[in-house]
Parts: structure tokens; sequence; C-alpha cells
């Protein structure tokens, strides 16, 4: 995650800020959501249709935020389930998992609450791009 927030600081500390490069970083970080939690599906215990339905509305929050930048020309990162939150989240779960595989039971529990606050996020990105405006 800090490599990630790094590359795009850089950038705009260098002004070496390009669309090329807003649209190369949006799109990784989506790809990359997808490549991070998709091998959810695959493991015993969990709910594919749910896993699934988690990364639906990942990308929805990743889109709602950009939707912000195309409407405001601000990206709006408002929370409660921000990427680094959702990294930091299934990176412990990984863990857990490894070291506790009963836990494994508990997966879907985690998926639908981690589409509650997926779907919470992109809600409050879409406020937040209202109010912005509204404030304008």
């Amino acid at each position: 995650m800090a490599l990630n927030a790094l590359d795009g600081m850089l950038a705009r500390e260098c002004n070496q800020q390009t669309r090329l490069g807003a649209i190369l970083n949006e799109t990784g970080d989506v790809i990359s959501d997808i490549a991070l939690y998709l091998p959810f599906l695959f493991l015993p215990e969990s709910n594919a249709s749910l896993v699934i339905l988690m990364l639906f509305y990942t990308i929805l929050t990743e889109f709602c935020g950009l939707l912000a930048q195309t409407i405001n020309g601000i990206r709006s990162y408002v929370g409660p389930f921000g990427k680094s939150d959702r990294a930091l989240i299934f990176g412990l779960w990984g863990l857990a998992i490894a070291i506790y595989p009963q836990w494994m039971q508990w997966n879907n529990l985690l998926w639908s609450i981690a589409s509650i606050l997926l779907l919470w996020t992109a809600i409050n990105r879409c406020r937040s791009v209202l109010f912005m405006s509204a404030e304008r």
C-alpha cells in the first residue's frame, strides 16, 4: 500500500503527473484488487456468490471515487472501507486462516461484512460529490 501511494506522491512532487499515469494508476488499482481478492473464491467454506459480490462492490467503490474526480476535479477517498482498509483486513485474514485454518468457517461472514462496508463506502463517495457540488 505504501508503494501504491508513493508513486502518485512522487509524480505530484516532481511535477511529472500525466494523464496516462492517472489511467494506468487507476486501472492498476482495480486489477490489483481483483487479483488479490479473487483467490478467496477458491477457499473452502467460501460462497462464490459472496466473493463475486464483494469484488463487484470493490470495483463500484473505486468507480464512485473516480466519478467524484470527473465531477469536482477531486478524487474521493471517503471510507469506511477504502483500499488501505481492505488491504489490511484481507491481509490479516489471510494470515489468520494460514495459522488457524479452522477459522475459514467464518469466511462468508467476512465477505458479507466487507460487502456491506464496501457498499457504504460507495454511497459515501457519491454523497461527498453531491455535498462538494452543493457547496460550490
